[in-house]
């Protein structure tokens, strides 16, 4: 059952996010932050895929310290879609961690 919660918490918050700080153009940020649930992708990489006793972080390559710096770095850069996307990912890995009891 936490699993689903843990999905619809990863379509909620970007959406919640992009409503509550970007009204204006709530759709665009929602649909770059929504984006960055593809990091998922490596998931892929791990035998088995999907493990719901797993933490992501630092076992998965995109959820490791090194890119989610950058992912923090990209929130504060001055092109939008690229700041909507660093928060999604951020938002994403902080999701995760709180799956892992961090």
């Amino acid at each position: 059952m936490f699993s689903y919660l843990h999905i619809v918490l990863h379509l909620l918050v970007p959406l919640a996010i992009a409503w509550f700080f970007f009204r204006d153009e709530w759709k665009k940020a929602a649909l770059f932050m929504l984006a960055a649930n593809l990091v998922d992708l490596d998931h892929l990489l791990a035998s088995p895929i999907y493990d719901p006793d797993r933490c992501s972080i630092n076992h998965h390559p995109l959820h490791t310290m090194f890119p989610i710096s950058f992912y923090g770095a990209m929130m504060f850069l001055p092109w939008k879609p690229v700041r909507w996307l660093g928060i999604g990912l951020v938002a994403h890995m902080l999701l995760d961690a709180i799956d892992c009891g961090i």
